[in-house]
């Protein structure tokens, strides 16, 4: 079944508190300090992980898929020429990098003028406001755009118009959207299909795995997502090693998966993952509600005989100790949250080997303890309670 794209391109009208008007960026609270995100999006990254990192939070980034410009594609060139002796009624732009590109393309092969004025002459119907962007930055205009910015909606806004005899030019967006095209074919439309960019695997996928190493260890608190296909990627990476399952069992518990809007989410809801998904799907809007998850579930805070003690991500602060926060490794760190948990209760040794990972033996557990004492600002905050168990010093 195909899937329809949900790539958000980040814009300096999606980063308000950080860029302004001007451009300047102001100091940002450090609201993801200890806490460790990855990021799957290959094109325009380097805000998304710009965006985290100002916040002081560290980052993995593994592109699940590239974007591959076609703008050079003998393909491309034939199906311009086509939309052109075409001149088609109606016109679908789906994503603004697909715009540009075309109109690029377009250029340099000579036909630039040509299919600005086919374009200008059809009834252009765009995917959303970056869409209609790019058409109104290359002269045109649009005459509506779907509520919601998905595909299939923009579809449903061009079947409310005549189709039966007419002419739709309608550019994908990276992949052939068959159900889609269908729909308008069905309605009696002649649809020619542009693709200006496609998506492709990495050459290798060791960076992807190591990213998958890192979810399944708890090495990550977040893993973010940008477009549908790329979810769709991760997954099928980790199937082809063998990982998925205990991929999906740390996706579906411990790490937090964050989408930039519902058509990315499919993949996720469709293997039982339920992701973070903004109300408004912009990469603006998903940062935000990432910073606002974690502190809100992933920031523990409790008192102890040693002081306040809290929790962010993989970092520990103790009130009192002003040397830098202790770090922890996830073995110790799951520990720790089950102390804190179970609020100066004695949990016992059968009850911590039951619910911690790779600790299934005494010796594990006592190994475990004694790195958690080791790495915490006072080892002190464990306490063993002779032929009982371990609590928390509260």
């Amino acid at each position: 079944m195909s899937k329809t794209i949900d790539e958000a391109v980040p814009t300096a009208d999606e980063y308000p508190e950080e860029t302004g008007r001007t451009g300047a960026t102001p100091l940002l609270p450090q609201t993801l300090s200890g806490f460790r995100i990855g990021v799957t999006s290959d094109r325009r990254s380097d805000e998304l992980i710009s965006a985290f990192e100002r916040r002081g939070a560290d980052v993995m980034h593994a592109p699940a898929l590239r974007i591959a410009p076609l703008t050079e594609s003998v393909t491309l060139h034939r199906d311009t020429r086509r939309v052109i002796a075409a001149l088609p009624d109606y016109t679908v732009i789906t994503t603004a990098y697909g715009m540009r590109r075309w109109m690029e393309a377009a250029d340099a092969d000579g036909m630039g003028t040509d299919l600005y004025d086919v374009l200008a002459a059809s009834s252009i119907l765009v995917r959303g406001p970056k869409a209609r962007g790019a058409v109104r930055a290359a002269g045109l205009e649009d005459v509506g755009a779907p509520n919601d910015e998905r595909t299939a909606s923009l579809v449903d806004l061009l079947l409310a118009r005549p189709l039966a005899g007419r002419t739709v030019a309608f550019q994908l967006h990276g992949m052939l959207d068959h159900h889609q095209i269908s729909r308008l074919e069905q309605a009696g439309a002649r649809v020619l299909t542009v693709m200006p960019y496609t998506w492709s695997r990495p050459a290798a996928d060791s960076d992807l795995l190591r990213m998958i190493e890192a979810v399944i260890e708890r090495q990550l608190d977040v893993v973010t997502f940008t477009a549908a296909p790329a979810v769709e990627a991760f997954l099928a990476v980790a199937g082809q090693h063998g990982r998925l399952d205990a991929l999906l069992e740390a996706l579906r518990t411990d790490v937090a998966t964050a989408v930039v809007g519902k058509v990315t989410a499919g993949p996720l809801h469709e293997v039982g993952v339920q992701p973070l998904v903004p109300t408004r799907w912009r990469l603006g809007a998903m940062i935000r509600l990432v910073c606002e998850h974690l502190e809100t579930h992933q920031v523990v805070r409790t008192q102890t005989r040693l002081g306040a003690l809290e929790i962010r991500g993989s970092q520990v602060i103790l009130d009192g100790h002003d040397d830098e926060p202790a770090r922890l490794s996830p073995g110790p760190l799951s520990l720790l949250r089950r102390l804190v948990e179970a609020n100066g209760a004695v949990l016992s040794r059968e009850e911590l080997m039951a619910t911690l990972r790779h600790c299934e033996t005494d010796h594990a557990l006592e190994m475990l303890v004694w790195r958690l004492r080791r790495q915490l600002p006072q080892s002190k905050l464990v306490a063993t309670v002779v032929k009982r168990g371990y609590r928390l010093a509260v």
